[in-house]
């Protein structure tokens, strides 16, 4: 007679399960709480403490850890030595070990780490070929269909389960790592465990497979995230979504980001986020084509209607109305995601050859209260609300970085260039007559005036610079010979 060992601290299905094995001729095994559910569900079942001839001490701490138990799943079947023992210590065989693990992660503390249940897991794991291991009750259908049809579970499903179960105690483990490092930003240890959530239609390329992953025991955004229309998602579509509402939802005032390939390429707030669409648009309509628009207020269908008169590959927004959505899904290949506010990340990963790079975040804000006004002309008000808007919207531009602003939108961005006159030069160019009076953000100091000395050329009427060059006095001099303003913020926002 087959028999199954079962200790779970979620004891949904549990019964249900039980006695779906016990139909099919199996006995039945449980620890403590496990073992009362099954009883007072009419269920036969040994209990371990009968089973060990030890009852639980330790308020629970050990039950499962004895021979009879780990003997029973460890044994090698194939190995006549292992029998011989099995025979001389009176130990019969366990064939299927069912663990649901205490919710460490959903309250951390020294109590909910389980230290009994990942040992039975990797126990049954390690010995796959001849036990199976289940470690979710998601898997209880599966596993049961497949007993009922073949009698046993198949060497394939066995090795599967166990992949499953060791990948489920490392991110177990890695919760627990990461819970006993504390606050430590960068700590002398970090575990990170990958669990595919999506299958991504390509990569970067058509050619390249993807999918995306999610960090065990970290905030999964995306999971929450809801397509309502459109194509699957490509890497990139991920990438420039992600991108663009978290810039959208850097402002207060409804706002607008339309991003390709990485970079903002027009950006505005507005009395409405119809209107700051619209000016988004106009910043680079070209560029917008095959973009992706971020807005961070409720789509409405006449917004719908303005968005889809330019060729769009994802619009993301926290809400849309019904009349939106008919419009919107009218669209095959346009993607439709309606997501709340993303939560900032602890930490920021990228990948370099055999390892990570760490950092914090950038906590990107204008906080104009520690501006410094370094000209001898002084902003006006109005300016000082572009520069705002500048100077966050440049943080999420490749450096190097120039973005102008003007009235609530920005009207020419440059960036990705290696050098700043270039991204000074193209943010111009983009800008044209609107760059009157309007204000530049540079995301680093200018090394040299002739930044400087060519955005006032252009009719610059406010520069929004971190400073902190040697020459900081020569750029601070262009911008008193010129007559116009110039702020020093004292942080730069390089990225790359």
């Amino acid at each position: 007679m087959p028999r199954a060992l079962l200790s779970v601290y979620d004891k949904t299905g549990i019964a249900e399960f039980a006695r779906a094995l016990t139909t099919m001729g199996w006995e039945i095994l449980a620890s403590g709480g496990t073992a009362t559910v099954l009883k007072d569900a009419d269920i036969t079942v040994i209990d371990v403490a009968d089973l060990t001839g030890f009852p639980a001490i330790l308020g629970h701490r050990v039950v499962t850890l004895h021979p009879a138990v780990h003997g029973a799943i460890l044994a090698d079947l194939d190995d006549p030595a292992h029998h011989a023992d099995l025979e001389t210590h009176g130990i019969t065989p366990i064939d299927l070990v069912v663990v649901g693990l205490y919710p460490f992660a959903l309250d951390p503390s020294v109590e909910l780490i389980d230290v009994g249940g990942p040992a039975m897991i990797r126990a049954a794991a390690k010995n796959h070929h001849h036990v199976g291991v289940v470690t979710s009750r998601d898997q209880y259908e599966t596993v049961l269909t497949e007993i009922a049809e073949h009698g046993a579970l198949l060497n394939d499903t066995r090795r599967d389960l166990a992949h499953q179960a060791f990948a489920m105690t490392s991110a177990y483990d890695a919760a627990i790592v990461s819970w006993l490092a504390g606050d430590a930003l960068l700590p002398t240890q970090v575990t990170l465990s990958l669990r595919k959530t999506a299958e991504l239609r390509y990569g970067e390329n058509p050619h390249q497979v993807a999918a995306r992953y999610t960090v065990a025991g970290s905030g999964d955004w995306w999971s929450t995230v809801e397509q309502l229309g459109g194509k699957a998602l490509s890497y990139l579509n991920v990438l420039d979504a992600e991108s663009a509402y978290n810039l959208a939802w850097r402002f207060d005032a409804p706002a607008a980001v339309i991003v390709k390939h990485a970079n903002p390429c027009g950006v505005a707030i507005g009395l409405t986020v119809e209107e700051a669409y619209g000016q988004a648009l106009a910043c680079d309509p070209k560029s917008a084509f095959g973009g992706i628009v971020a807005l961070n207020d409720t789509v409405d269908a006449p917004l719908a209607r303005t968005i889809i008169d330019t060729f769009t590959e994802v619009v993301i927004a926290p809400r849309f109305t019904e009349a939106a959505l008919g419009e919107l899904t009218n669209k095959p290949n346009l993607r439709v995601l309606q997501g709340d506010r993303p939560s900032s990340d602890g930490r920021q990963y990228r990948q370099i050859h055999g390892g990570f790079l760490l950092q914090s975040p950038d906590p990107v804000a204008a906080d104009t209260a520690t501006w410094k006004v370094v000209s001898d002309v002084e902003p006006t008000d109005q300016q000082m609300r572009d520069a705002e808007l500048a100077w966050i919207t440049c943080a999420a531009v490749w450096s190097n970085a120039i973005v102008i602003a003007r009235n609530g939108a920005t009207v020419g961005i440059g960036g990705g260039q290696q050098s700043r006159v270039d991204a000074v030069e193209l943010a111009c160019r983009r800008a044209g007559q609107r760059g009157a009076s309007a204000v530049a953000a540079s995301d680093a100091f200018f090394p040299f005036p002739d930044g400087p000395q060519q955005l006032y050329a252009s009719g610059i009427g406010l520069i929004v610079q971190p400073g902190g060059s040697n020459r900081d006095e020569e750029s601070v001099a262009a911008a008193n010979a010129a007559g116009r303003a110039m702020v020093f913020t004292g942080q730069r926002h390089f990225r790359h």
